[in-house]
């Protein structure tokens, strides 16, 4: 990762900054939902309200599609902006053109100003050299602190940075910090922690991984594929059969590479995914044929618990189990505690991002406990396969 200017290495004062930020938060009804984004902006908010720069946000929300669509208005989410940062902050009807210049030219330095929803306009999502132009028109220095939209070459991601001075916002600081030392130049052993539904959409991710980590721990419904492709009957549970062999492939892969990967030994299991539904422990070889495995067992966890001791830094991306429905919860649970008592004790770095992640921390009561917990979903796991951001290389320090 290459390096990239920072706050304290830009001039700000009594500047128009335009400030690129994560604003695609969750909103139902009209009310914002979940707050994280949000609240992690306020850092950068502070340093540029202090140095007396005119704050100018930058967002997308939703998929309008290029058009001018209520549904997609900025509006809801400034609301509950302004109540985080106990300041008024004003609204432009529009991202360019007389409009924002006017609502710019009114605003006090110092002050907060939130443009309306980038993608309005199709010349967003094309990373329109124009468009760009016409936002660029509108400030003096670039600053991106949404590493969420940071995997999308738009033009408030790309090509704004190379029309302004720029620099890494706080939140996006912290993110590439966190990822640079969890696999750019990680302490090892490396754990990774991989769930989710399907390989067909993390195999970049596995590939990469095998090449980067120690310890790879699979769950969720690709660990059933791996064990299918080693001869298991999993029963009724989610598994990909058309990627057996190439689960196959990744296994001889990792034994090259040096890569552990570590597998189910037990299971819960039950005949639906349903809340509270009747369940039993089994061995992965015992999986009965009516029945779906919806967790890893409490032999597996330990393992996993026992592997983890044994590294210095941990990656996770996805529950290892339907946490959402219990008692399919548990062995999630257990393992984000054990992964949050480790870093507690110094013992590991622990960078965990995506959704459903985020989710499970959540419900485990341990976001606050590990490293550092990314709300990018898309980015993160982009970052996790080993590919290029197009919103970081735009802020990377050109030699």
């Amino acid at each position: 990762m290459s390096e990239f200017l920072t706050l304290d290495s830009i001039s700000l004062a009594n500047k128009t900054v335009l400030l690129r930020a994560g604003l695609d938060v969750p909103v139902k009804d009209g009310v914002v939902t979940d707050t994280v984004r949000l609240t992690r902006l306020i850092p950068t908010l502070k340093d540029l309200s202090q140095a007396k720069a005119k704050i100018v946000i930058l967002a997308h929300f939703g998929r309008p599609g290029g058009q001018r669509n209520a549904k997609y208005s900025l509006r809801p989410v400034v609301e509950e902006l302004q109540k985080i940062w106990g300041q008024p902050i004003a609204f432009a009807d529009d991202c360019i053109g007389p409009v924002a210049a006017a609502a710019i030219t009114a605003l006090p330095f110092g002050q907060i100003l939130v443009l309306e929803n980038t993608r309005f306009h199709a010349g967003e999502e094309q990373n329109d050299p124009a468009f760009a132009a016409q936002l660029a028109a509108l400030g003096e220095v670039y600053v991106n602190d949404a590493f969420s939209a940071a995997h999308r070459a738009h033009a408030t991601t790309t090509a704004l940075a190379r029309l302004l001075p720029h620099a890494a916002g706080r939140l996006m600081q912290a993110e590439l910090e966190a990822l640079k030392k969890a696999l750019g130049k990680p302490q090892r052993p490396v754990a990774a922690l991989v769930g989710g539904s399907k390989i067909s959409t993390k195999l970049d991710l596995l590939e990469n991984l095998i090449t980067k980590v120690d310890v790879l721990v699979l769950g969720g419904g690709m660990a059933n594929t791996f064990l299918a492709a080693q001869g298991v009957n999993v029963g009724k549970s989610l598994h990909e059969v058309d990627m057996l062999d190439t689960a196959r492939a990744i296994a001889a892969k990792a034994v090259v590479r040096h890569c552990r990967i570590l597998l189910p030994s037990d299971a819960v299991v039950a005949t639906a995914l349903q809340a509270n539904i009747a369940a039993q422990t089994v061995n992965v070889n015992a999986v009965p044929a009516d029945s779906m495995i919806l967790d890893i067992g409490p032999q597996s966890a330990a393992a996993i618990g026992e592997a983890l001791k044994t590294c210095q830094t941990v990656v996770w991306n996805g529950p290892l189990g339907a946490f959402e429905f219990p008692p399919f919860d548990q062995s999630t649970v257990a393992i984000a505690k054990a992964v949050a008592y480790l870093t507690k004790q110094g013992k590991i770095l622990s960078v965990a991002g995506g959704g459903d992640t985020v989710s499970a921390l959540t419900h485990a009561g341990v976001t606050e406990d590990l490293t550092y917990v990314s709300t990018a979903g898309g980015a993160f796991l982009e970052w996790m396969e080993g590919k290029t951001l197009p919103g970081v290389a735009a802020l990377e320090v050109t030699q």
